[in-house]
């Protein structure tokens, strides 16, 4: 369906999942999988627009996918469901 490789936890069940939607989440889930951050920082690294940054992290925190803490700037972070990883289904026998 997609041609590039998304993140697993890009794909959103609440909303409608858009080829730059999913870019988007893919690069700021594997930014957060390595260190919590704060949106400003994900912007620059993703290089993507501060609002686009917190709108994406918004939708993430409804899916349960990432969390926020400490008071503004928050610090976003993945939660347990974040974390988790597709395996391979096929490499299990």
């Amino acid at each position: 369906m997609f041609r590039i490789a998304h993140h697993p936890k890009a794909f959103l069940t609440l909303k409608r999942n858009v080829q730059r939607g999913l870019l988007a989440r893919t690069r700021i889930i594997l930014i957060l999988e390595k260190e919590a951050s704060n949106a400003k920082k994900l912007a620059q690294e993703t290089g993507l627009s501060y609002a686009s940054v917190l709108h994406h992290l918004h939708l993430l925190e409804a899916e349960n996918i990432l969390t926020r803490k400490g008071k503004r700037s928050y610090v976003w972070e993945l939660t347990g469901a974040g974390q988790q990883r597709l395996t391979d289904v096929g490499s299990k026998k």
